[in-house]
């Protein structure tokens, strides 16, 4: 915290809510405009809790390593010299011309790191490298990301209107480790945001040269920052657009006919979408996901995380490289990622809210399996939004838990899958009582 602080912030949080009540009635209807501002805030005071809990409970982290290591000497080359400031800004790992700036940034080679300092460094010329200011209007961006989503789910299921807003705006986790000067705050914005604008295009069918521009411009914030996330969206993505097309054929004859079809192509499209995005990373290429899931989770568990990780690690059992190894243990990830950590396994504060959510992530699908039935469970998971939130979840929730091995960290990278997770219960909990009240009409008229 400096001085600046003090000043600046309170300056960008009046103009964000004056822009913010300006820009409400636009963007909400009647049910869902009492979310808005509570939404908005509740990011803004995760994105300065973050950076507070970095500073004062850490002694560091990432957080800084993006700006006061990191965008702050793109601002201070701004100060110098517009060429010095451009020359960093199109920076790519090289250091000449620029070594008295680039020499500072502990993440000026690492390229995906690199582009998010870009981002912030981009923020830092409004807000005159003010750690604070910076951070809320990350927060900003990812609440519109956040919000876009909500409206999507909600236009559908507008009788689940509270339930879905606490789900996509008001998980503590979320909207604490998603709101700060994190990589994950852009993601988890932009992954709401191409939610909204796939809807908008492929399902509605709405051609609009903004949506198409949002669609384009989010995926490639996701590939540049962290493309696993995008490895693990696309599947869900092209199975919602294809089992939506499925369930919209009236005839029964023509859906059996047309589904196996429809369903291989979906496939053959996602394979190759996937092929394409892992060529721009050789690491994420499918031949090489087995490895990187290892060297990832080893050095976080044995490595740096053993050193940082207070001792949270935990293990799921041998990985070898191989895919085999990996599929071995999809049950052990997915449920890493869900359920744990356990209540005995907490180590820390941060650990014990992760492990509270968790615990009400069991809970909650537990309680759903039970009141419904497991085959009325199961039976509207291939519903297509249904479909959509939880492949991705259980996608997600594999390739994060196979290659965290720390619960600190898993409960950062986490994150994008808990909006999605808890949308799809919600959604199955909207059929499953549409199909009870239903049965119960049919027998009363029976009667």
């Amino acid at each position: 915290m400096e001085l600046k602080d003090f000043i600046v912030t309170p300056i960008v949080l009046f103009v964000v809510y004056i822009l913010a009540y300006i820009i409400r009635p636009y963007v909400s209807n009647e049910t869902t405009v009492k979310y808005f501002i509570p939404g908005l805030t509740v990011k803004i005071v995760g994105a300065i809790a973050v950076g507070m809990v970095y500073q004062f409970y850490y002694g560091g982290g990432d957080t800084f390593a993006y700006h006061t290591h990191g965008s702050r000497w793109i601002w201070k080359a701004f100060n110098d010299s517009f060429a010095s400031g451009f020359k960093m800004l199109t920076a790519d790992g090289n250091y000449e011309g620029i070594y008295t700036y680039a020499s500072h940034i502990w993440y000026f080679r690492d390229e995906h790191s690199y582009f998010l300092i870009k981002i912030v460094a981009l923020i830092d010329l409004i807000t005159f490298s003010t750690y604070s200011a910076t951070a809320v209007i990350f927060a900003v961006l990812s609440f519109s990301g956040m919000w876009a989503m909500y409206m999507t789910f909600n236009r559908k299921y507008s009788e689940m209107s509270n339930w879905l807003a606490l789900a996509i705006l008001f998980v503590p986790s979320v909207f604490f480790w998603g709101s700060g000067i994190l990589k994950d705050t852009v993601t988890l914005g932009a992954l709401g945001w191409i939610t909204y604008s796939f809807d908008q295009l492929f399902l509605r069918r709405n051609w609009n040269i903004m949506n198409m521009i949002v669609l384009g411009l989010c995926s490639f914030l996701i590939l540049q920052i962290k493309i696993y996330i995008l490895l693990c969206f696309l599947p869900a993505l092209i199975l919602w657009y294809f089992v939506s097309k499925i369930e919209q054929i009236q005839s029964l004859a023509l859906k059996l006919l047309f589904a196996p079809f429809l369903l291989a192509v979906g496939i053959v499209v996602g394979y190759f979408a996937i092929e394409m995005v892992g060529e721009q990373n050789s690491k994420y290429a499918l031949e090489n996901v087995a490895t990187t899931a290892q060297v990832t989770a080893y050095d976080i568990r044995y490595g740096w995380g053993a050193r940082q990780g207070e001792n949270s690690g935990y293990t799921l059992g041998e990985l070898d490289g191989s895919f085999g190894s990996m599929i071995k243990l999809f049950p052990s990830a997915v449920n890493v990622s869900l359920f744990r950590p356990y209540l005995w396994e907490v180590r820390n504060p941060l650990m014990l809210l992760s492990s509270v959510e968790a615990m009400g992530f069991l809970f909650l699908t537990l309680w759903m399996m039970w009141k419904f039935g497991v085959r009325n469970f199961f039976q509207y998971l291939f519903q297509p939004d249904v479909l959509f939130c939880i492949t991705f979840s259980v996608v997600f929730a594999f390739a994060v838990g196979i290659s965290s091995y720390n619960f600190g960290t898993l409960s950062r990278y986490k994150i994008p899958l808990m909006p999605f997770y808890l949308v799809g219960l919600i959604i199955i909990y909207y059929y499953s009582t549409l199909n009870k009240d239903k049965n119960s009409e049919e027998t009363a008229e029976t009667e």
